[in-house]
C-alpha cells in the first residue's frame, strides 16, 4: 500500500500539505509518465511544496501550480527540506 520510506528519501505521497522538498529520483517505467514529468520540470534537484494532498495532489515548482495524479506522484522520491506546516 505504501511506498518505501529511507532516511535519503520518500516518496512525495508521503509529503503533508506544505511541506517542501528536493527531487532525488523518478522510479518510472512508464515514458509517458516520464515525459509528462520532464515537461514540467520535475527533473532531479527540482524544489517541490505539497499544496494539496487530496483530492488531488497540488504541487508548487518555480512559482507555478501542477496537478498530479497517484500514479504520477507515487514515481517521484523527495528528500524533505521543510515539514513546517503552514
Amino acid at each position: 500500500m505504501f511506498t518505501s520510506f529511507s532516511v535519503t528519501g520518500c516518496s512525495l505521497e508521503l509529503l503533508r500539505t506544505g511541506e517542501r522538498g528536493i527531487v532525488i529520483f523518478c522510479k518510472i517505467q512508464n515514458k509517458t509518465i516520464l515525459k509528462k514529468l520532464i515537461s514540467m520540470g520535475i527533473v532531479t534537484g527540482t524544489h517541490i511544496s505539497l499544496k494539496q494532498d487530496f483530492s488531488s495532489f497540488m504541487l508548487n515548482i518555480d512559482n507555478r501550480n501542477f496537478v498530479l495524479d497517484l500514479e504520477s506522484v507515487r514515481v517521484i522520491y523527495v528528500r524533505v527540506i521543510d515539514n513546517s506546516i503552514n
